[in-house]
């Protein structure tokens, strides 16, 4: 019987509960909603959805399944159960196997199966299993960390199977007690029983040279390696006394070379390394790190000045970016030189504002205007005038819903995106706000990160209330052992990670804190309280010094940051900076629309000492000399050498919608263009020239609505679908208990994929059904060769010639002279 067909049988058999556990572990299944149990017996079994269901695997599970997939054969039907799966995973109990095979069987990646033909007679309780027949295609080629067989590598390799005979025959020549053999088929069996045991391996290598069993060791958790010029000839009865260990395992088939830089170590010798068992480091247990802790203080004041650092840098930004927007790259995002420039401004490293800045851009505090291609702060801002505590929340809830990567910002800029845009300039990095940081993944890794530092932090919590320091190091460890299948999307994000939650104050002095723990609990509203009890005030007030600066003794509140950051330029970093007043940015706040009273008064209201009389004189001083010279906008003039004709014009009421400025005796401008301006001026029976190049173009810029900022609300990625999508899916497939004699959809596309692939490994004939071009149906039988991008490749017996068939053509597929199980 099929194995789609098997667990078909085995779905419709589970009770409600079964299934509806089925389906919160496993959501895919039933988006959309599956017609019946051999289109849910499909689903389960595509290769997309195992891939899915093994990502949240951990590392013991895995390891059972992977075994369970060496030790069982679907063809042939050899099945195991716990018992068999015992002997070849060192350490493990029944006890200890049973709960995971179960869990496995719950997950739809195994189904259960008759004992193997011929084995004795056992306990009406031991349980025969067999997976799903996607699995060998998602684990890949290397289960269990283990290399392929000799005889996949004769058949896969060419260069191997050139060489192996003669191979053999050297080694039968030095006295190894292997047979010669006459084909590479013979000689790959034969290198399989020469290394079959761990007893032959040991004699095999007790003449080996130095270092060779380290270099073995090396390939205890994968079994291909980088050695270079792999492929080179050594000989046995060539060696001499100071041969390296590579030559020497190469010349005995003890590593096989795949090509010119890398080697595999076969099966047999991986496993007999192993000391006959196919998992060798079997636990439930994870790996406990060895880390140092930091008292509750430290933690607490790192975690309080990072929250109030991030607070006061991001509004330093937005007064940065509203002063001068932040112009795009064609290619998309801000080049080196504007986050320079932006960094100078705001005195802070490159590197740490460009993730201030993807942090501004994830919060919508910054957005990109598509008509200056300029990244510019909204015109209306929420943010600006909330507490402290919930300017925190908004960043915090923005930086774990983003599906940008921060950390990325100035890595090298690899794959396609780099050849097709920058035709593999070495040294391109990727640029802040770019697409090349966009990482869908990056919610779901945030979120695991964070839970994991709180696994670990409640497992060593110190009872003196010390907490652990945690690192990269630690957490990938855990996350190696909790979902070993994510472990590389782990150890891309997980340092910039860290470096985020830090500056967010969910970590601080290396410690997740009470904020961060709060976090990752799902429990805003208590950070928020937390954050409330222990962040400091914000200060109102600063200290003029005559030196014409101005002392910030703690955090500023925002509206006084702002206005100060307006007619001063901010200097140094932390908590207690330093503001210097000048004639330029007093000429500022002038600009803006202040006036010299304003400003004094201002200084007043908030200085805890009396304004000293150097920065009184300056402010006074400046505001005298400003606006001596005025700059307009004109978009046109008209000049005359008749003074009375121009006098005429600006008395002339017909002429008030050109806005006429007389800058000179004879000469006016005007707001209009000089094509509307000529218009007006023939209305009023005068004769203009117009002193253009080329006919004037008025452009309208087009403008849009901003609507006001809304805040984000970070949810949890769903892990299971809603109870009603359930429910609605277990009405449908209660209509349709029985399983259909013909399937349909896409249980028929998933059977005939699984008969052809049958087939292909067998070396079996199928007859099908093709349709042609014009619709007419026709029976063939041929034997599948391999099946890849929507096509199957076929050889034709009757006509002795090879073709190519779309699957979409194929209506039907069974096994030749078979009847369908």
């Amino acid at each position: 019987m099929s194995l789609i067909r098997a667990l078909s049988k085995e779905l419709e058999a589970r009770s409600d509960n079964s299934l509806r556990a089925l389906f919160a572990a496993r959501p895919d299944l039933i988006s959309p909603m599956a017609p019946d149990f051999p289109a849910l017996a499909a689903r389960a079994s595509a290769r997309v959805s195992v891939q899915r269901a093994l990502e949240r695997l951990n590392k013991p599970e895995m390891q059972v399944l992977e075994t369970l997939h060496l030790c069982t054969n679907a063809d042939t039907g050899h099945s195991i159960s716990a018992a068999g799966l015992k002997k070849v995973i060192a350490g493990s109990t029944l006890s200890a196997l049973d709960p995971i095979l179960a869990k496995l069987q719950e997950l739809a990646l195994v189904h259960r199966a008759d004992p193997p033909a011929g084995s004795p007679a056992t306990s009406s309780r031991q349980r025969f299993y067999l997976p799903v027949g996607s699995l060998k295609d998602v684990i890949g080629i290397y289960p269990a960390g283990l290399g392929r067989s000799y005889t996949e590598l004769v058949r896969l390799q060419p260069a191997f199977a050139q060489r192996v005979v003669q191979l053999v025959a050297e080694l039968h020549q030095s006295g190894a007690g292997i047979h010669p053999a006459s084909t590479p088929m013979d000689a790959a069996l034969a290198l399989q029983r020469w290394t079959s045991s761990p007893e032959n391996l040991r004699a095999i290598l007790a003449t080996a040279p130095e270092r060779t069993v380290g270099l073995l060791d090396k390939f205890g958790s994968w079994a291909m390696g980088a050695v270079p010029q792999a492929q080179r000839r050594a000989s046995v009865t060539h060696e001499s006394h100071d041969v390296g260990p590579i030559d020497w395992l190469l010349a005995r088939g003890l590593l096989v070379p795949l090509d010119a830089g890398h080697v595999e170590l076969p099966h047999s010798v991986g496993l007999a390394l192993r000391g006959g068992a196919i998992v060798d480091d079997f636990t439930l247990a994870p790996p406990v790190p060895e880390l140092g802790h930091t008292s509750a203080a430290l933690r607490r004041n790192a975690a309080m000045g990072a929250i109030a650092e991030i607070l006061r840098l991001t509004a330093e930004l937005l007064f940065a970016v509203r002063e001068q927007p932040l112009a795009t790259l064609r290619s998309g995002g801000v080049g080196v030189r504007e986050l320079r420039r932006l960094a100078e401004s705001i005195r802070l490293g490159v590197h740490e504002t460009a993730v201030l800045l993807e942090l501004c851009a994830m919060a919508g505090l910054l957005r990109l205007d598509v008509d200056s291609s300029t990244w510019i702060q909204p015109p209306t801002l929420e943010w600006l005038n909330l507490p402290r505590q919930e300017q925190w929340l908004w960043l915090v809830n923005a930086w774990l819903a983003s599906e940008r990567a921060p950390s990325l910002v100035g890595q090298p800029l690899t794959g396609p995106s780099a050849s097709a845009s920058h035709q593999g300039a070495a040294g391109t990095t990727i640029n802040a706000l770019s697409a090349e940081a966009q990482r869908p993944d990056a919610p779901v890794v945030r979120r695991r990160v964070l839970e994991i530092l709180n696994e670990l932090t409640v497992e060593a919590a110190a009872p003196d209330g010390k907490a652990p320091v945690l690192d990269a190091r630690a957490v990938l460890q855990r996350a190696e052992w909790a979902q070993p299948r994510m472990s590389r999307r782990f150890s891309s994000l997980v340092r910039g990670i860290l470096e985020e939650a830090t500056l967010l104050g969910l970590m601080g002095s290396g410690a997740l804190t009470q904020l961060g723990s709060a976090i990752a609990d799902g429990q805003p509203d208590k950070a928020m309280t937390i954050l409330g009890e222990h962040l400091p005030a914000a200060v109102n007030h600063i200290l003029l010094q005559a030196d014409l600066t101005a002392v910030a003794p703690g955090y500023l509140a925002p509206e006084l940051s702002e206005t100060l950051l307006l007619m001063a330029d901010a200097e140094g970093q932390g908590p207690a900076s330093i503001y210097r007043f000048s004639a330029s940015t007093i000429r500022r706040a002038l600009d803006a629309g202040q006036d010299a009273e304003s400003l004094l008064a201002f200084l007043r209201e908030h200085s805890a000492t009396d304004v000293p009389q150097p920065l009184e004189y300056l402010v006074q001083d400046t505001a005298s000399r400003h606006g001596r010279l005025r700059v307009g906008t004109s978009a046109s003039f008209i000049q005359s050498d008749d003074e009375t004709a121009i006098t005429d014009l600006l008395r002339e009421a017909r002429t008030s919608a050109l806005s006429l400025v007389r800058i000179a005796p004879t000469v006016l401008t005007s707001s209009a263009s000089p094509r509307e301006t000529a218009r007006v001026l023939r209305e009023l029976g005068l004769s203009p020239a117009v002193q253009e190049a080329e006919p004037a173009v008025v452009r309208f810029k087009r403008t849009t609505a901003v609507p006001g900022s809304a805040r984000p609300v970070y949810t949890a990625p769903r892990t299971a679908p809603p109870d009603d999508d359930v429910e609605a899916q277990l009405s449908v497939l209660r209509q349709h208990r029985a399983v259909p004699a013909e399937a349909t959809g896409e249980a028929a596309t998933q059977l005939g994929l699984e008969t052809l692939q049958t087939a292909i490994r067998l070396k079996q004939a199928v007859t099908m059904n093709v349709v042609d071009s014009l619709g007419n149906a026709n029976t063939e039988t041929v034997v599948p060769v391999s099946v890849s991008g929507g096509r199957v490749r076929v050889f034709d017996p009757a006509k002795d010639t090879e073709r190519v068939l779309s699957i979409h053509r194929i209506i039907d597929v069974e096994p030749a002279g078979e009847l369908r199980s």
